[in-house]
């Protein structure tokens, strides 16, 4: 079996975090993908219209790409990323007319009819490598901290790509506790974390953000795992604002799950880049002994 990787935009740039801590991972646990040559922006949110098929190209010609790679998977960390790339897969699968449009319309590029399976990360080391395995692999347990797992919308939302296989599933919520750690159950872990609001409605975007921040917080976490870009800037690079301005929601860092995948596993702390997370993130991790601080 062969498994491409796609990166997406953000992962390239402001989320280094997510994908460099998330491939010396997949390294130390024997996994091998491979990245897809050529690849370019998915569209990054699914359109809603009907006949609104230009917007598919640029998620089909990833699937292409990982088709023409011989790749039975294509695995994702973002999950904006996945929710566009699933969602397109599927379409072509399904409706022969639509499938026919794109494939005439991409005429240079080879016929697809979703031979591809898109997955996320998430399921992928449930699946590929297994939580009991990765619980056994796990280096540096980090017992003792309380995690509240955020799923957002991308993650859960349409109920038929749910990762984990249901808007149900608990997945995010085994693999906290097969890194040693504690989940914690609260109101709004699937809610919207106010997504675009907060570049076009600030206020607005900050009282949704607030809203999941101060859930998670009165139900005692000590940090919070996402795994969307989108996710990671509104409640944790705006949460020092959001504080000012809602004083009852006390300091929650905020890490994407692969960072906390990677210290478990004992991995170089630079394969994290806690620089691009919120202050204080690091010095969670250090006064809990879970990684060391910086050499003088």
């Amino acid at each position: 079996m062969k498994i491409s990787y796609y990166p997406g935009c953000t992962l390239k740039t402001k989320a280094k975090n997510l994908e460099d801590s998330a491939l010396a991972a997949l390294a130390a646990l024997g996994l091998e993908v491979e990245e897809l040559e050529r690849w370019n922006c998915c569209g990054a949110v699914y359109s809603l219209a009907d006949d609104d098929l230009i917007h598919l190209v640029a998620p089909v010609r990833d699937l292409i790409r990982a088709k023409d790679a011989g790749a039975d998977k294509l695995v994702t960390l973002c999950s904006q990323c996945y929710s566009v790339l699933a969602r397109a897969n599927k379409l072509v699968r399904e409706d022969e007319e639509k499938r026919k449009t794109l494939n005439l319309f991409m005429d240079e590029e080879t016929d697809y009819a979703g031979e591809v399976e898109v997955v996320h990360y998430l399921d992928l080391l449930r699946d590929e490598i297994g939580f009991d395995v990765l619980r056994e692999k796990v280096k540096v347990p980090l017992e003792g901290l309380k995690v509240a797992p955020f799923y957002g919308c991308s993650l859960v939302r349409p109920h038929e790509f749910a990762i984990g296989g249901s808007e149900h599933s608990k997945i995010l919520e085994d693999f906290i506790t097969a890194l040693g750690a504690t989940p914690v159950a609260y109101s709004a872990v699937d809610e919207c974390c106010g997504a675009y609001e907060i570049l076009v409605h600030p206020e607005a975007g900050m009282t949704r953000a607030s809203k999941v921040l101060t859930s998670a917080h009165k139900a005692g976490a000590d940090a919070m795992v996402l795994s969307c870009p989108l996710c990671e800037y509104n409640l944790g690079k705006k949460q020092a604002p959001i504080r000012e301005q809602h004083s009852q929601i006390g300091e929650l860092p905020v890490y994407y799950f692969t960072q906390l995948l990677a210290v478990a596993l004992g991995l170089d702390v630079e394969s994290c880049h806690f620089d691009l997370n919120m202050d204080g993130a690091q010095a969670l991790l250090e006064k809990r002994s879970f990684v060391s601080p910086p050499s003088a």
